[in-house]
């Protein structure tokens, strides 16, 4: 598989769970790919980690770009949440999506977002900026590499990444049953539950699209 990942940044005042993300800063917002949306209901899905989910649904609640949500289920250290948004957001995650992208990393600095992005070539790369011109959507390309498929070649993880997974190895924090909790993992890393939560969550993702989620 070929194609470029590129790394962008793209801010809007109503652009989906912007506000929120800024109201509960120990937030990690993921959109779920794989759920699309119903045709009929609108429902799009995100998987979130927090540091309080009462405090992220009060976020949810004043968002202007939130129409209603629910939490569907609670998994290990996350939450899996409906969203219905309001008729103000901009969604750009699904353009990625009709682009036949794929959004790989997701994170929100307070009032934008930096999204690493596989694509199948330029002409799709444009579409997206095609589609920020359109909403008035500031958009930024921070990087860009060709010729790289989204599964293909050498692991790219990031250090903190790498830290966090090999720390989590070494404790048994993977072993059946768990020799110890993410809170002590993120302790030995000397960050916050939530962070290390996300390291590890992007990390395995990382390593699954580059091994058995491969195309022959």
């Amino acid at each position: 598989m070929s194609g470029l990942t590129a790394v962008l940044r793209v801010e809007h005042p109503d652009l989906a769970l912007t506000e929120t993300a800024a109201r509960d800063r120990s937030a990690a917002i993921h959109p779920v790919r794989e759920a699309g949306t119903d045709s009929e209901s609108g429902h799009h899905h995100i998987v979130v980690q927090s540091a309080s989910f009462d405090r992220f649904d009060a976020a949810l609640a004043a968002d202007p770009t939130v129409a209603a949500f629910d939490a569907v289920t609670r998994f290990d250290e996350g939450m899996l949440y409906r969203i219905a948004y309001t008729d103000r957001a901009v969604l750009f995650s699904p353009e990625i999506t009709r682009a036949n992208g794929l959004a790989l990393d997701i994170e929100n600095d307070g009032t934008g977002w930096t999204m690493t992005v596989w694509l199948p070539d330029r002409d799709r790369l444009a579409r997206l900026w095609s589609f920020a011109d359109a909403h008035g959507v500031d958009i930024r390309l921070r990087r860009v590499n060709d010729y790289a498929g989204p599964v293909e070649g050498t692991v790219d993880l990031t250090t903190a990444q790498r830290e966090a997974l090999l720390t989590a190895l070494d404790a048994g924090y993977f072993e059946e049953p768990r020799e110890v909790t993410l809170d002590e993992v993120a302790a030995e890393l000397d960050i916050s539950q939530p962070a290390a939560g996300g390291l590890l969550r992007r990390g395995i993702k990382r390593l699954l699209l580059a091994t058995i989620a491969r195309d022959d």
